[in-house]
This record gives C-alpha cells, structure tokens and sequence, in this order.
C-alpha cells in the first residue's frame, strides 16, 4: 500500500499534458484546416511549462533561503555585539534623560529598519514565487477566453433550422455531428486549462496563488457550461426533428 494515500489521488501534469496532446491529434484529424488545432497546440506547450513551474513552485529556493538565514545572523550577531560593548553603567551615569532618550530612539528605528530589511528578504521567495505564477494563471486566463471565442459563432439552432442567413452572418459549413464534435473538443479545452490551474493550487498554499487558481477554474467551468448547453440544444432539436419524420 502507498504511503501517502492521498498524493496517490493527486493531479498528474505529466498525464494533462498526454491528454492535451491526445486532444490535438484528434482536432487535427477531424478539422485540419481548423485554427483550434493551433491554440490546442499552444495549450500543450503550456502544459509542459506548467509542470516544470508547478514542480519549481513547490521546491524551496534554497539560495534565497541561505541568504535570509546569513542576513539574520549577521543581524542578530552585530547586535549582541554592539550591546556588549556599550558600558552602560557609565553611560547611564553620565548621560541625562534627554540624551538617553534620543539614543535609545536612534537604536529602536535602526533596530526596526533592520528588521525591515530582513523580513524584505525572508519574503523574497514568497514574492518571486508568486508573481512567477500569478502571470502563468494569467495566460491560462486567456487561453480560456480563446477557446471560448472559437465557439461563440457556433449556434446549434442556425444549423438545425436551416434559417437564411444574411451577408454578413459567420460562414457555416458544419454539419451537426462535426458542430457537436467541435463543441465537445473546446469543452475538453477548457476542462484541461482548469486542471492546469489546479496544478498551481496543489503545489502552493499562498492565499493569492490559490485565489487566482479558482478563479481560473471557475471561467473554465463557467465558458464550459455554456457549450455544453449548446451540446443538449443540438441534441434536443436533432430528436425533435427525428420525432417528426
């Protein structure tokens, strides 16, 4: 048995990316001169992208984590050795409140710039790590709003009713099954960017990583729901047309 039951259960981006390579190959084959071929593609690249990053976003970049530990013990050595040198008994003989008060505020603002600057550094990874991946999310983002321009102009009842169109209407040339294929293959479009995304989530717990990552999975599943509403429409006419012959 696995030792870790749960990790058994986790995305494979290794497995997305031969699904979406899968998703080509068959969009190729039955729309050739389709340009949804192409963004497919495109989302395979991505998808082999978003596995080195998801992987890269959960290892520890040690360096960055080296040098925050050096700067904090840099830090926290120069200051037990400036207070051991300080003869405070004498100072606080000779000093008056006055001037005792103004050093010690000196100390607490280098004291709080200094702490500034270590936790500037101790976040570094977090914020390089994030701003790497928000912009990753982001272009899944546009992927979806892609694919969802590619099936805008199909409309299942035009073809259906065999309505006239005007001069200015999109060119149809699909018949109903290729329209349901075509429908069905930017659904699985979608469906995969969202998995995409879901990589990131997995392989962070940084609240704005993981915000951005739903977000993405729900445009994905919103711009989903909507052809597969044209899918049940198509599906719907087709048998009431069958049920009148």
């Amino acid at each position: 048995m696995s030792d870790d039951p749960i990790g058994a259960y986790r995305l494979n981006a290794g497995r997305i990316e031969e699904t979406l390579a899968q998703l080509r190959l068959r969009i190729a084959a039955r729309f050739p001169a389709a340009s949804l071929g192409s963004v497919c593609a495109a989302l395979v690249a991505t998808a082999r992208e978003t596995a080195a990053a998801a992987d890269a976003l959960a290892r520890p970049m040690w360096l960055l984590r080296g040098l925050a530990l050096l700067v904090a013990a840099v830090w926290a050595t120069g200051t037990v050795y400036l207070i051991g040198e300080v003869d405070w008994a004498a100072l606080s003989q000779r000093a008056d409140v006055t001037s005792l008060a103004q050093g010690l505020d000196s100390a607490v603002n280098l004291l709080l710039l200094a702490a500034a600057a270590i936790w500037f550094v101790l976040t570094l990874e977090e914020r390089i790590k994030r701003r790497r991946t928000l912009e990753r999310l982001h272009a899944l983002r546009s992927f979806a709003h892609v694919i969802d321009m590619h099936q805008l102009t199909k409309d299942p009842t035009m073809i259906l009713s065999g309505a006239t169109v005007s001069s200015a209407s999109p060119e149809r040339r699909m018949s109903e099954f290729e329209l349901a294929r075509y429908l069905d293959f930017c659904a699985e479009m979608l469906a995969l960017t969202a998995k995409l995304a879901a990589l990131y989530a997995g392989a962070s717990n940084d609240r704005a990583i993981l915000q951005a990552a739903t977000e993405v999975e729900d445009l994905a599943s919103d711009l989903g729901r909507k052809i597969w509403q044209k899918i049940m429409i198509l599906s719907q006419l087709d048998e009431r047309r069958a049920a009148k012959t």
